[in-house]
C-alpha cells in the first residue's frame, strides 16, 4: 500500500469509529464506511447489513454501485455472503461467482450475482466486544477476459483486501457501539438532570408553604402530595404552579370557594 492509500486508510478508520455526536445517524455513516471500502479497494461496490438495535435488519451502501449492492444484498433473503458472515460472526473469504462452490453455497445470491456481471465476492462482520453487529460485504468486477476478478490481482492481495475491509468493519462496529452507549449514557443524564431539577423545584415549593403557613416542611409535602394525587398531576408540575404563583391556598388545600 503506498503512502496516499495508507493515509486514506486512517482517515476512514477514524472517521468510522467516531460516532459520539447526538446527530448520528446510522445509515449514513455505515454509506461513508461502504464508500471508503469500495474506493480503497477499488470494486464495484460495498453493502452492509446491520442490525439497529432492535431485531430490524437494515442495508447501507456505497455510493459507488449502489444500486448493485442494494440488490444483491436484498438477494441474501436466505443464503448468500453477507448473510452467512452475519449468522456466523466469521469472515468470508474470495468466492468466485462463476465457480460450482459459490452456486453450491448460495444458488439465490449466485443467479443474481452472476446477471449483475459481479467475478468475486467476500464478506467481512461487523464486531465490537465479541457481539455480531452486522456484515460487510464486497463485490468485484471480473477482468475482461473473465478469467480472473479485477481485484485482487496478484498472490497475497486477496489476504490484503479482505483484511483492509475487516480493518473498516472492525472500526464500523466499534463505532456503533461507543454511539450505542454514549446514546445511553446521555439519555440517563438527562433523566438525572431532569430528577434533579424536578426535586429542586419541589424543594422550593415546599419552602415557600412552610414560610407562607408558618409551618413544617412536611405538611407542605403533603399537600403538595395530596393535591397532587387529587387532581392526577405530577409533583413536579404542583410545585411550579407554587413557584409561579398560580396555585392559591384554598385550591391547594381542597377547600370549598
Amino acid at each position: 500500500m503506498d503512502r496516499t492509500s495508507a493515509r486514506r486508510l486512517a482517515q476512514a478508520l477514524v472517521e468510522a469509529a467516531d460516532t459520539a455526536a447526538d446527530d448520528f445517524d446510522a445509515e449514513h455513516h455505515l454509506r461513508r464506511v461502504c464508500q471508503h471500502c469500495a474506493e480503497l479497494l477499488g470494486v464495484l461496490a460495498v453493502g452492509v447489513m446491520y442490525a439497529d438495535g432492535g431485531s430490524t435488519v437494515r442495508l447501507a451502501v456505497s455510493d459507488k454501485g449502489g444500486d448493485l449492492a442494494k440488490d444483491l444484498l436484498e438477494a441474501q433473503a436466505s443464503d448468500g455472503p453477507c448473510l452467512e458472515s452475519y449468522d456466523t460472526g466469521s469472515p468470508v473469504p474470495h468466492v468466485r461467482v462463476t465457480s460450482a462452490d459459490a452456486l453450491a453455497r448460495w444458488p439465490g445470491f449466485t443467479e443474481r450475482a452472476r446477471a449483475r456481471g459481479v467475478g468475486d465476492t467476500f464478506a467481512v462482520p461487523l464486531r465490537a466486544r465479541k457481539r455480531v453487529l452486522g456484515a460487510l460485504n464486497v463485490f468485484v468486477a471480473p477482468t475482461p477476459n473473465g478469467n480472473r476478478p479485477h481485484v485482487p490481482t496478484q498472490e497475497g492481495e486477496e489476504d490484503s483486501a479482505l483484511a483492509l475491509a475487516q480493518a473498516l468493519a472492525d472500526a464500523a462496529g466499534v463505532g456503533l457501539h461507543n454511539h450505542r452507549a454514549y446514546a445511553e449514557y446521555r439519555d440517563l443524564s438527562r433523566q438525572l438532570q431532569s430528577a434533579l431539577t424536578s426535586r429542586i423545584r419541589i424543594e422550593q415549593a415546599k419552602g415557600i408553604l412552610a414560610e407562607r403557613w408558618r409551618t413544617g416542611m412536611d405538611v407542605a409535602f403533603e399537600a403538595l402530595r395530596r393535591h397532587a394525587r387529587r387532581e392526577r398531576l405530577v409533583m413536579d408540575m404542583v410545585a411550579g404552579m407554587v413557584i409561579e404563583g398560580s396555585l392559591d391556598d384554598a385550591t391547594l388545600l381542597g377547600e370549598d370557594p
